[in-house]
């Protein structure tokens, strides 16, 4: 039986070696040259002294922060609705429904519906407000990119609603606590391991967002992704690329140590 788990596992082994670890290594590898292909610290130099690529990581940290801060006031009353509901499967299968569109189809159809002849403006002039530039800004940018994460968040935070015991919120109620009470000493806390996952299923992918940026952001939102995108397609400086790529997988990294599940330590007494 372990020969056959070992046999098994080789599939697993060689997709992540190939396409998870190879990569990573060549693009840490890739980040010590320079534009001509010569040996160079300089890539890290410049990036950690250029006000412009320090102000891009603020902005990716900032955006990404804000969005995972929408998504997480969005979903989780959600989740938590959903689990009370009867039919919450049927529920959760249409929220995650727009998930199978592929990413540049939904990011078209807002194009569409944010554009000066597209419906929300059609609806302003409607009620006598008129006409006002919604695409192309940081609002647009950010509603459509929460729209985008707010699956991913759902998920986590339902999965983990959805394993609490139902005997310990009996038990709250019967010891005195109203509502209110029960969900912040019993329901939050207990669902707080979902709420993490979420974070780091919206706050990882927002950071290295580009293909809103440009889209419906019209290169106004400039982030790490952006910077990557540009320096791969547009200027070929492969090093420089690498190497933002880099410090964009230790900010990964990073995010995830800060939100993993902290594990209490020590034995049980027998």
């Amino acid at each position: 039986m372990t020969a056959n788990k070992k046999f098994y596992t080789i599939p697993y082994v060689l997709w992540l070696l190939l396409f998870v670890i190879a990569p990573v290594l060549l693009i840490f590898y890739q980040s010590f040259f320079d534009a001509s292909g010569a040996f160079t610290l300089a890539n890290y130099q410049q990036y950690l002294t250029t006000g412009t690529y320090l102000k891009m990581t603020f902005n990716s940290v900032f955006y990404a922060f804000l969005i995972t801060v929408f998504t997480l006031l969005v979903s989780y009353p959600t989740a938590y609705l959903l689990n009370q509901t009867k039919h919450k499967q049927l529920w959760l299968m249409l929220i995650i429904l727009p998930t199978w569109i592929n990413l540049l189809l939904k990011a078209y159809a807002f194009i569409g519906i944010f554009s000066i002849h597209g419906s929300v403006n059609t609806f302003l002039e409607m009620i006598g407000i008129g006409s006002k530039q919604i695409l192309f800004t940081d609002v647009s940018f950010i509603f459509v990119a929460t729209y985008i994460e707010i699956p991913f968040m759902i998920m986590p935070i339902f999965n983990a609603l959805e394993e609490i015991n139902p005997s310990l919120i009996s038990a709250s109620r019967d010891l005195g606590a109203n509502g209110f009470e029960t969900f912040r000493r019993v329901i939050f806390p207990l669902s707080l391991n979902g709420v993490k996952s979420g974070v780091q299923a919206v706050f990882i992918p927002s950071l290295s967002l580009f293909m809103l940026t440009r889209l419906i952001g019209g290169n106004r939102v400039i982030t790490l992704g952006t910077a990557i995108e540009q320096h791969f397609l547009v200027t070929q400086n492969w090093g420089m690329g690498s190497t933002i790529g880099v410090i964009l997988i230790i900010t990964m990294f990073i995010i995830m140590l800060l939100t993993a599940e902290k594990k209490k330590g020590g034995k049980k007494k027998k």
